[in-house]
């Protein structure tokens, strides 16, 4: 009987999609993130009698044939690429990003990682960087003299003075856009690789080839609508206990045959 390890591979789908459900929930406050959607799949069938084979009984092709299925797999945790809503927080390094497109930063690797997590800092030696000291490219520094710092839809980036009235350029920040973003590896911290299925990174201009723009003082927030994960949660609990009954019931049925004299 097949049908013990069908309700198995049911069951740990259903636990699967908690996972992924938990996750999203632990993260709807924070900064940029994307919910995920775990996909699953049919697993192979069995061919008891195929479709069209010839019926021996009077020659006739069988219309449907007899294909019992064993189970279901998870194929792929989706990543919704939609934007979160945008919150004004006028923190003087906060930027949020309005359309395609992710901040390109440097890992201690030397490899280069990617977030919408905009809430960035400086180091003491003035270096913009992301929240865990990533630096942001291209590297830019603010003097310890600026008084206060603006950016650019553009992603420009300039410093006002005490002592003089118009700004000083210090660099322009860039996005970096991918043909297939649901292809790139998140690696934790916000932050994101890219793939053989993402394809390679390319970075441009804000408001050109298609990325968003910047804006100052705003962050982008979690994109997780908690009541429709709460509703997603009780499906997979009520997916997971029918599957449970079919192990019990599955197992009732080989005690019944065991006590056939």
């Amino acid at each position: 009987m097949n049908a013990l390890k069908i309700a198995a591979t049911g069951m740990s789908a259903q636990q699967t999609r908690v996972e992924v459900i938990s996750n999203n929930l632990a993260n709807m406050s924070t900064t940029g993130y994307n919910t995920r959607r775990a996909e699953f799949a049919d697993l192979h069938y069995q061919q008891m009698t195929r479709a069209g084979t010839i019926n021996a009984v009077d020659g006739t092709l069988v219309p449907a044939g007899v294909q019992l299925g064993l189970g279901v797999r998870p194929t792929a945790v989706s990543v919704n690429v939609a934007q979160g809503a945008v919150s004004q927080t006028g923190g003087d390094l906060d930027v949020a990003i309005e359309g395609r497109g992710y901040i390109e930063v440097t890992l201690p690797s030397g490899i280069s990682g990617y977030t919408r997590d905009g809430a960035l800092k400086r180091t003491g030696d003035g270096l913009i960087v992301t929240s865990d000291g990533y630096p942001v490219v291209p590297n830019t520094t603010i003097p310890e003299d600026a008084r206060s710092i603006s950016i650019s839809a553009e992603g420009e980036i300039y410093a006002y003075f005490a002592d003089r009235v118009e700004p000083e350029l210090l660099g322009q920040m860039t996005l970096a856009g991918f043909t297939n973003e649901k292809g790139l590896e998140a690696i934790g911290s916000n932050l994101f690789t890219e793939t053989g299925a993402s394809g390679p990174a390319l970075v441009g201009d804000a408001g050109t080839d298609g990325l968003g723009v910047f804006r100052h003082g705003y962050l982008e927030d979690s994109s997780v609508d908690p009541v429709r994960e709460i509703t997603d949660l009780i499906e997979a609990q009520r997916g997971y206990e029918l599957n449970a009954k079919v192990i019990t019931a599955a197992d009732q049925m080989l005690g019944a045959t065991t006590q056939i004299r």
